[in-house]
């Protein structure tokens, strides 16, 4: 059986983190989505995405192929019920299009608004996991770890905990081969705690669970973390974060609060950076829509900041509460800049310029260097799309 794993009509409002990878390609909980269908199927996926990152994340097809919506985390119960899917059979939950199995002949025209099921079932299961909003990275990201937890450590022993460690629920702490976790505090009366392999925690860290941080990540000293916390690959943490998602080669690496919020790759805080997760009036919080263009309502009291791929933010920059930062935006300077920041800007509250692609490519080039990852051509021909396709969101290019 082929897997693709194709971007839903909800893409859109996964923005601005789709703008550079495929839906299932989002971090909630221990692993991406794509990750963990891959576990429960041990079938590594291909991806119907857009035409621009197929390059990247390309699509395989076969005479049979079963088709899965990238936004809906697997169950094991969810699975056993999309591989029993016969040919031209799909498989719904309400309107939403959870998998089918279609020829290779109709892989290519395939969408999920033009897909019409010859056969349509409605899965028996009533609390499947979707990732439907930028926002739903960080608030269902609780669940997902509990879920990824189950799924990584079953049957499996953890490596010891230190006896220079204090903790709180030991029998709910894992801690992969490699890891080193010294004189810090780990409660896992709240949730999991999951340490991936070469993970450092440094001294005098607490930790709250659920937690995760995957392999090679770190938490600098004194980090203090609130669960529901995901530190993605290669990420480094410090200072306070409350229930924030990084996604993977991240830095917030010193103090300043940072909450209820979803960092993609590649992005750096700097130091005494904050945002706000909660509005004075305790109003429900807007953000912005990509797919409505407007802010919208969210439905949460608490929601912090959306920083995309390749962002940056100087020293003691402040983000309110519900603020958009797109792909490459590079924000300094005092005071609150906007809450809905356009990929690419370059300045902050007093105004912006343009961060022209050139010099984007210096930067992004000498930060994956860093980490000995190569920014590619086929990176630059993502961000290349992507600065077109977002040109309409910079307004002082229009001189307005």
């Amino acid at each position: 059986m082929n897997v693709i794993l194709f971007d839903g009509k909800n893409r859109n409002n996964l923005l601005p983190f789709t703008f550079t990878r495929p839906v299932s390609e989002i971090r909630v909980g221990i692993l991406t989505i794509t990750e963990k269908w891959e576990r429960y199927s041990g079938i590594k996926p291909s991806f119907k995405t857009q035409d621009y990152l197929s390059a990247k994340y390309p699509l395989n097809t076969s005479s049979r192929n079963l088709l899965i919506n990238g936004s809906v985390c697997p169950s094991q119960l969810l699975w056993d019920e999309i591989k029993s899917l016969n040919n031209h059979e799909a498989l719904y939950s309400g309107d939403t299009l959870l998998a089918c199995v279609i020829d290779a002949n109709e892989v290519t025209d395939f969408t999920e608004d033009t897909f019409v099921a010859k056969i349509k079932k409605q899965t028996a299961l009533n609390d499947i996991l979707i990732i439907n909003y930028s926002y739903d990275i960080f608030s269902k990201n609780g669940r997902a770890i509990e879920e990824d937890y189950e799924l990584v450590t079953h049957g499996r022993t953890s490596s010891p905990i230190s006896s220079t460690n204090q903790t709180v629920n030991a029998d709910k702490i894992f801690i992969e081969p490699g890891a080193s976790v010294e004189f810090s505090i780990l409660n896992a009366s709240t949730g999991p705690i999951y340490i991936g392999k070469d993970a450092e925690i440094m001294e005098g860290c607490k930790v709250r669970g659920p937690f995760a941080i995957c392999e090679h990540g770190g938490l600098k000293i004194d980090a203090k973390v609130y669960g529901p916390t995901t530190v993605g690959p290669h990420c480094k943490v410090g200072g306070e974060v409350n229930n924030v998602v990084f996604f993977s080669y991240s830095n917030k690496g010193h103090d300043g609060f940072m909450g209820n919020a979803v960092v993609g790759e590649w992005v750096n805080v700097g130091a005494d950076t904050n945002n706000s997760n909660l509005k004075n009036t305790y109003d429900e919080v807007k953000l912005w829509s990509y797919t409505t263009e407007r802010f919208e309502k969210t439905g949460l009291t608490f929601c912090g900041v959306m920083l995309a791929d390749h962002a940056k933010c100087g020293i003691n920059t402040m983000f309110n509460t519900g603020t958009v930062v797109g792909v490459g935006a590079n924000i300094f300077g005092a005071g609150f800049p906007r809450n809905f920041i356009p990929s690419f800007a370059w300045g902050g509250a007093q105004g912006f310029d343009t961060f022209v692609l050139n010099k984007f490519y210096k930067t992004a080039e000498a930060m994956c260097a860093r980490r000995k990852v190569v920014f590619s051509e086929i990176d630059k021909a993502i961000i290349q799309h992507v600065f077109n396709q977002t040109a309409k969101y910079r307004f002082w290019e229009k001189g307005a």
